[in-house]
């Protein structure tokens, strides 16, 4: 009887702390946090923060890594001239020109106009062959541009065709002139007097016909017998081409004045 009253004692206390329990935890607020519970979310969360920082670590290393893979330095070498471009045991490069028989004379008396701008611009050698009646062009040490022995070679060519010295050196000076030469019976074909009539009409009275294509369109002329050779820029070749045509297959010349009129009014505007 006695142990069954002590329990029966105990357990209105047992239900009294449970009530009290119950009632110390509906008392407290909804939004109240364990403290356990945030201090576990606050280690999880720099945990957290400590392995971002690690993986951007990882990231900025694999980018640096990258970086420094592609960004090769690059060698830098100086500029070589044509003297260092080409080797030691290679011989000179040389040209020969062919001199007409008509224009031996005017060679002999322009000799040093033509020397002149070779050696002392293109720094060049030249002699004039008398045996094989032909000007040799060699480069030398102290040739500087590889292209100086082609245009040498361009403008003693161009006066071998009947151009004047003061003329062919602009081949010299600028990189957008040209040469070109036709027939007159590539135009049309004529013979006798009919071929002569053509030449004239081209050249004109003393040279009036030919001097105005030229001043229009900015090219110089030469009529040797049939051929015909022009000198000029592309475009300025084409316009005086087209007149020379005109003119061959018997257009009337005050026609052809009209149109080259016509031509020098653009060409003014555009320049």
């Amino acid at each position: 009887m006695t142990a069954a009253t002590a329990e029966q004692a105990a357990a209105p206390d047992m239900d009294m702390e449970m009530d009290m329990d119950s009632s110390s935890n509906t008392n407290l607020p909804d939004n109240t946090i364990d403290p356990t519970t945030l201090t576990s979310r606050i280690i999880q969360s720099k945990s957290i923060q400590k392995e971002d920082a690690n993986n951007e670590d990882d990231i900025e290393m694999d980018n640096n890594n990258n970086n420094n893979n592609n960004a090769v330095e690059q060698p830098t070498f100086q500029k070589l001239s044509a003297q260092h471009s080409r080797p030691t045991s290679s011989k000179s490069e040389y040209r020969r020109i062919r001199c007409p028989a008509h224009r031996y004379t005017p060679l002999r008396e322009n000799w040093e106009q033509l020397l002149t701008p070779l050696v002392e611009y293109l720094k060049l050698q030249v002699r004039f062959n008398t045996r094989t009646r032909s000007v040799e062009i060699k480069t030398s040490r102290h040739t500087i541009d590889t292209s100086s022995l082609q245009k040498g070679a361009d403008f003693i060519g161009a006066f071998m065709l009947g151009f004047e010295p003061q003329d062919a050196v602009a081949l010299l000076r600028l990189d957008d002139l040209f040469i070109e030469s036709f027939q007159v019976t590539d135009v049309k074909i004529l013979r006798g007097d009919h071929l002569s009539r053509a030449i004239g009409r081209v050249a004109g009275q003393d040279g009036k016909t030919r001097f105005a294509i030229e001043n229009a369109t900015r090219t110089r002329i030469v009529i040797a017998d049939s051929r015909i050779h022009l000198l000029g820029s592309y475009g300025n070749i084409r316009l005086a081409r087209n007149a020379i045509c005109d003119l061959i297959l018997g257009a009337p010349p005050g026609k052809v004045y009209n149109n080259m009129r016509n031509v020098a009014k653009r060409m003014n505007e555009r320049y």
